[in-house]
């Protein structure tokens, strides 16, 4: 079973004063592929609050696949990728550039995204675009692709 983690990185939803869509939408795809989200919860953009969910949901709760969604872009609070770095034991950064290159046959802007992914012990972190479109296109490039990944990182056989 596929457990997965939603993190949305929000100052303004960690507040209750912005409704989260993106993270919702994202765990409407998860569940459609019949995968367990057994972790949601919106946090706002500070980095020692983004690292040490990320290492909770990886190390304690063991999550085989965490998204993060928000604080990729330029903005001086937008901190999601240097927080994700920092808990990483390995990047895969094949995984956002399919995602910022699927992007960018659609907006410009997806050039704009920061967003990084790699592996924390057997779990695959991977950070989206805030915006509800961002995140739902990027999920959409690299769905296909995440059934091997995490059967590679838990050591399935065959791998």
């Amino acid at each position: 079973m596929i457990t997965v983690g939603i993190l949305t990185i929000s100052d303004m939803g960690s507040a209750g004063e912005r409704e989260d869509t993106a993270g919702k939408r994202l765990r409407e795809i998860i569940e459609r592929m019949e995968w367990k989200v057994e972790r949601y919860e919106i946090v706002p953009d500070e980095k020692d609050i983004i690292a040490a969910r990320l290492r909770e949901w990886s190390d304690d709760v063991n999550l085989s696949l965490i998204l993060t969604t928000g604080g990729t872009g330029f903005a001086d609070r937008d901190v999601t990728p240097e927080a994700t770095t920092e808990v990483l034991d390995k990047q895969a950064p094949g995984i956002s550039e399919a995602m910022r290159a699927s992007g960018l046959q659609k907006t410009p802007m997806a050039m704009l995204s920061r967003g990084i992914a790699g592996i924390r012990r057997h779990s695959l972190i991977i950070n989206f675009p805030g915006s509800e479109k961002g995140a739902v296109e990027s999920l959409e490039a690299i769905l296909d692709a995440l059934p091997h990944a995490l059967d590679v990182i838990r050591g399935e056989p065959g791998h």
